[in-house]
């Protein structure tokens, strides 16, 4: 909680009653978002560093509030708190690489067998795929936790490390390549979610729109906690597989190399 003090000692001033009372009103929302994020971490991974991580987040975005934007000041502390935590979470480094080559290897499993079966596989098919049983295959899985953490759009290569599949710095806000390829990526993603099972689909429903966290979504579905766990990562790993599929095969309006995504754009 030093960290948190000195900070706070560091803001600009403003009137500080009116500080202290949106800190404490905005503190649960802290401790809820805290509690998500660590539902998809490892146990090692201390909640009261994200819990820490999370304060701060809620003073700089009451220092950086403009109400001339017209955004809801509850919107824009719920945004820079989930991403004070997980620039923590990075600068952490807490995903052993072992853990993100295994992601990986599942991944290029997903993508051989739907090119093969036309079809996203099952997870039976692919722990026969990998060479495991189905128990073994699950376990992963749930060691898997927290790796979809962080953007859909990054790729882990083979030593481990992560990687942008897209790469583009927009000049700015309104950059009309920007929002065409942003667009064009969300729709992608819609369709790669479609073709989840129902069951995934599900969980991320529940998890990401009813913003319920994993214990509450497996009471919903009649699932254990870790069940759910295991769901959330093959349904992540599915996504960023068919989103790198998409990117490797070139599809339209979308390229790995910035001048073809912008001529794409162009002519849509």
């Amino acid at each position: 909680m030093n960290a948190c003090k000195e900070a706070y000692a560091t803001l600009p001033r403003i009137d500080r009653e009116e500080r202290n009372r949106l800190v404490v009103e905005h503190l649960p929302q802290v401790q809820y978002i805290a509690r998500r994020v660590h539902d998809r971490l490892p146990a090692q991974v201390p909640i009261e560093d994200l819990y820490h991580a999370g304060v701060l987040g809620l003073m700089e975005a009451i220092e950086r509030y403009d109400p001339e934007k017209k955004v809801q000041f509850e919107s824009y502390a719920k945004f820079r708190i989930r991403g004070a935590i997980l620039d923590s979470l990075r600068a952490m480094d807490w995903s052993p690489r072992s853990l993100r080559r295994q992601a990986r290897e599942i991944e290029q499993a997903n993508s051989r067998l739907s090119s093969e079966l036309g079809r996203a596989p099952s997870e039976t098919e692919l722990a026969a795929e990998l060479g495991l049983s189905i128990t073994e295959y699950q376990r992963r899985l749930g060691e898997l936790r927290g790796l979809g953490l962080g953007s859909l759009e990054k790729e882990t290569r083979e030593n481990g490390e992560e990687t942008e599949l897209v790469r583009y710095q927009p000049d700015g806000e309104g950059d009309p390549y920007f929002l065409c390829l942003q667009s064009e990526m969300n729709r992608r993603i819609a369709e790669a979610i479609d073709e989840l099972d129902e069951q995934e689909q599900h969980v991320l429903s529940l998890y990401y729109f009813e913003e319920l966290t994993m214990k509450e979504v497996g009471q919903v579905i009649g699932v254990g906690e870790s069940r759910i766990s295991q769901i959330h990562s093959s349904a992540m790993i599915r996504l960023r597989a068919r989103l790198r599929s998409l990117l490797d095969r070139g599809g339209p309006g979308i390229r790995r190399e910035p001048a073809g995504e912008e001529a794409a754009c162009k002519r849509s």
